[in-house]
């Protein structure tokens, strides 16, 4: 159902939020020119979509490699029991936890699938036995290290994903 806080979307909707993607800091007149709109209905629908909640935000991506020598790791965890609270517990301790960057409860032969950003291995393990002193459910565990990353994609392949009605 389309409400005015969740507006139906329309190809240049889909455009504008492509754009956005690839570069937040963009003009209104620039992104205007950019999906065919002039300035000032571009900013109405800028402002409708940030409303509606489609914009969750700006902000940089950093380069983080180019700061500092960082680990990445993938992290399988089960669960010991299986109850929603025991669900509610696990997740609601390791949000407070900086470097696991996602969190994601998965179908499979473990329960969730972290990914951590780490100083190095020291400082994973350190953690690591840090949630498992916190007693929140983690029955085992699986860390895959991160030894090359080819390609992160840092944006949604929102064309390729939603079909287009015009």
């Amino acid at each position: 159902m389309t409400t005015a806080a969740n507006p139906k979307l329309d190809r240049l909707d889909l455009r504008i939020l492509c754009q956005l993607q690839q570069n937040g800091r963009i003009t209104n007149v620039d992104l205007a020119d950019a999906v065919g709109l002039s300035p000032s209905p571009c900013l109405i629908r800028v402002k409708r979509l940030e409303q509606a909640g489609y914009i969750a935000g700006y902000g940089a991506n950093v380069r983080l490699e180019k700061l500092s020598d960082t680990l990445t790791v993938f992290t399988e965890v089960t669960l010991a029991d299986h109850r929603r609270e025991d669900f509610v517990r696990f997740e609601s301790s390791i949000r407070s936890v900086p470097e696991i960057l996602e969190c994601h409860l998965v179908s499979g032969g473990y329960d969730y699938m972290l990914k951590f950003t780490t100083r190095g291995v020291n400082h994973y393990q350190t953690l690591i036995e840090g949630l498992l002193e916190r007693n929140i459910g983690i029955e085992k565990y699986f860390s895959f290290i991160v030894i090359k990353s080819p390609f992160v994609k840092n944006h949604y392949p929102i064309q390729q994903l939603l079909t287009m009605d015009e």
